[in-house]
């Protein structure tokens, strides 16, 4: 298995000793998947299989295990905590240095959604209270439900973050993928941090010839998320 450059350890500090969590193994992962970067691995799965049945795996689409097979956690946790990746560009444009918010830190994965959809309430609570014993400083996490809110008292995400806010540990969530129209945010709890998506001042041209010769130049911008980590990132 080829390791993302952004979960590269090279550089980065021992695990701390006071570190309780594991790198559970699974289907096509194993302990040498996580290193000084990457040091815990849970995955969860009984919960969701309670409410829709057996996960199917055949089509390569899933694994049970850690390992992400959509791509949406590698590419969430890399934006909270990748290391330094020089000369890095999205298919030759913007080429540069990429880095997340805290290169330095350490990231414990904890997956709790299937790439196939659909994610389990009894999942994400298991997850919570195994990060809490494992010993995170942060949790930032891409989950949340759709408008029209439920009460927070009725959101299993609400009521899981605020039993780790009460144990002084922060939870960092996305405002959602929606807007900008009314009652699109999600994660509104007082106890949340709650980031939006932002855009920045920069356009991507690109020319494209067709078989006639004929020269078209496309302009397009980028949305980015900021400080948006998921399917259930920690850092450490």
């Amino acid at each position: 298995m080829i390791m993302n450059k952004s979960l590269n350890d090279a550089g980065m500090k021992r695990v701390p000793s006071r570190w309780k969590g594991i790198c559970e193994e699974g289907e096509k992962f194993n302990k040498s998947n996580c290193n000084r970067k990457s040091i815990g691995a849970r995955w969860y799965v009984k919960g969701y299989e309670a409410e829709f049945g057996n996960l199917d795996t055949i089509d390569g689409s899933e694994f049970l295990s850690p390992r992400d097979a959509y791509g949406h956690g590698t590419h969430i946790s890399s934006i909270a905590s990748g290391a330094i990746v020089k000369d890095t560009s999205f298919f030759g444009l913007a080429r540069g240095l990429a880095r997340g918010g805290t290169p330095s830190s350490h990231l414990a994965i904890y997956k709790v959604c299937r790439a196939t959809g659909g994610c389990s309430s009894a999942d994400i609570l298991a997850a919570f209270d195994d990060s809490i014993h494992d010993g995170v400083h942060v949790i930032s996490v891409s989950l949340g439900t759709s408008s029209p809110l439920p009460t927070y008292v009725d959101d299993p995400l609400s009521i899981d973050s605020f039993h780790v806010v009460a144990r002084r540990i922060a939870v960092v969530s996305s405002c959602g993928n929606f807007g900008s129209y009314p009652q699109t945010v999600i994660n509104t709890a007082p106890w949340i941090i709650s980031v939006a998506a932002s855009t920045i001042d920069r356009v991507f041209p690109t020319s494209i010839m067709l078989g006639n010769n004929q020269t078209f130049v496309l302009t397009c911008c980028w949305v980015l998320k900021t400080c948006v980590i998921a399917n259930f990132m920690v850092g450490l």
